[in-house]
């Protein structure tokens, strides 16, 4: 029996910045294969050997290399550098090395082989040579793993009728829909104008006797989290509580920061707690989250033993040295964030130095960042919106009003994306600008900065409003109409609001 083709569709349009967000959370979990044999002496290996391979060499080359050492081709070792050249986006490198095994046939082959050829054919050449290579696999293999595999081949082009369509296939044939199937429908419908369909994909997934995996609460939480809603984070979590699923690392990572970011820093504690109680081996980004969480608790020995740890691995990221420079600012330990900055042994780029200039202007040190906004423009470096942002802040906290402006003004001509703007470091660098026109009640550049929030949802926490609130009282301004809004915002008042409130309204005209 073969597949007949479906009615094509056009590719749905998507959130981008969101579904690369999320998109770690719900990739095909690679099955064990019995065969993962190593043949090879420690520190070397196949996947090794292929990415060494300059451009224009194919993959072949290292494969005959590895042969000619004397090294069999076994399934595990092929297994092995295809999952990491996925990891590196190699996508048409880990398609060169199926190829090779389809044609020289070093192991019998089984039906993961036939998945991970569909898989990067459907990457590389479309989904149309995907379903071609599909009709003429053969039958024996066309089981629910191949199946799977080419709805998500489909997913990823955004092509969601026509995995639906081919869902609708795998339900007549008996076959099981794999969870991270769902995974990615939710992740696609995850944009604010599509999320109402997200109930819609879960109530599917339980009348097809699918369960939920931990990555599909993760992604739920990692959903309502972008969103600040902490109420939603908490009702995904009980739920995921209620059907007995197991949280990971991961899932307490996305609670403890959405937590912090809302400053209930004891809630967040406790989910720490549980990280370091599950924490398996030296997983590269629990120890990154670990080293964000305890820059925001304010704890300076947790975070010198997580970055010790982190130090310990084979390969530092560059991503894990701004993440310390930045947590070790957070606390006020400027030697201590000059000292892994100095360490840095890579050329420097515009991300590195707006880290360390961000810790800079946070704890009013301009003349520093000053001197590394020249040093950055001399290493080549262009400043962007981030530079001038923290800049600006900088200048504010420093006393420097117009100049201040002046910055600002020079970030708002830099271009900025979506994804940006709703990241929490540029969110809370607003929020300080926005305390810091309320300190000298500067009202009209504080409501421009407010806007900000309302569209990244980041308006839904208390201490924003009362920003805002802080900023009516200093211009001596009353509107009575604060208090609403900061409820129609999602924000629930508290103390501080009455009290900034009965404030203002001495001011009512």
């Amino acid at each position: 029996m073969r597949l007949q083709l479906f009615h094509r569709r056009f590719p749905l349009s998507i959130n981008a910045a969101r579904r690369s967000s999320l998109a770690a959370l719900c990739s095909l979990p690679i099955p064990n294969s019995e065969e993962h044999e190593r043949s090879a002496g420690p520190g070397e290996s196949l996947s090794l050997r292929v990415e060494r391979l300059r451009g224009g060499e194919p993959a072949a080359s290292a494969i005959r290399s590895w042969m000619g050492d004397g090294f069999a081709v076994h399934r595990g070792e092929v297994f092995h550098a295809i999952n990491r050249l996925r990891k590196l986006g190699r996508n048409k490198r880990a398609l060169e090395i199926m190829e090779w095994i389809m044609r020289e046939r070093p192991y019998k082959l089984k039906a993961l082989d036939y998945a991970y050829l569909l898989e990067f054919t459907a990457k590389i050449h479309g989904i149309s040579q995907g379903e071609s290579l599909f009709l003429r696999i053969p039958h024996e293999f066309q089981n629910e793993l191949l199946y799977n595999n080419l709805v998500m081949a489909c997913l990823d082009k955004g092509l969601v009728s026509l995995s639906l369509n081919y869902m609708r296939k795998m339900r007549e044939l008996s076959l099981p829909i794999s969870p991270y199937v769902y995974n990615r429908l939710i992740i696609l419908h995850s944009s604010s104008g599509q999320r109402k369909t997200i109930p819609k994909i879960l109530r599917q997934m339980k009348a097809d006797c699918v369960l939920p995996h931990v990555s599909t609460y993760n992604i739920l939480l990692k959903i309502e989290a972008d969103e600040h809603n902490i109420e939603g984070l908490s009702k995904v979590f009980n739920e995921m509580k209620k059907m007995e699923v197991k949280p990971s690392e991961t899932t307490y990572g996305i609670l403890a920061i959405a937590h912090a970011v809302a400053r209930l820093y004891t809630v967040s504690e406790m989910f720490v707690e549980e990280i370091e109680k599950i924490k398996t081996g030296k997983n590269w980004s629990t120890l990154d989250i670990l080293l964000i969480l305890y820059g925001y608790l304010g704890k300076q020995s947790e975070l010198e033993r997580t970055w010790k740890l982190v130090k310990s691995l084979p390969h530092v990221r560059a991503k894990s040295f701004l993440l310390a420079i930045e947590s070790f600012g957070r606390m006020g330990c400027m030697d201590r964030a000059e000292e892994i900055w100095a360490e840095i042994k890579s050329s420097k780029s515009t991300k590195h130095f707006n880290s360390m200039i961000s810790v800079y202007c946070r704890s009013r040190n301009l003349d520093k960042a000053s001197d590394l906004f020249e040093e950055m423009q001399a290493n080549g470096c262009k400043p962007n919106a981030i530079t001038y942002r923290n800049l600006a802040l900088g200048c504010l906290k420093s006393g420097l009003i117009k100049e201040g402006l002046r910055t600002l003004d020079l970030g708002e001509e830099k271009g900025v994306s979506f994804q940006v703007r709703r990241s929490t470091p540029w969110l809370e660098t607003a929020h300080m600008l926005l305390e810091a026109f309320a300190d000298i009640g500067d009202l009209r550049h504080a409501k421009i900065l407010f806007k900000e929030f309302k569209e990244t949802k980041y308006c839904r926490y208390s201490f924003v409003h009362n920003s805002l609130l802080r900023a009516h009282v200093k211009a001596k301004v009353c509107d009575p109409e604060l208090l609403r809004k900061m409820i129609l915002a999602g924000a629930r008042p508290d103390a501080e609001t009455y009290s900034l409130m009965r404030l203002a309204e001495e001011f009512k005209v």
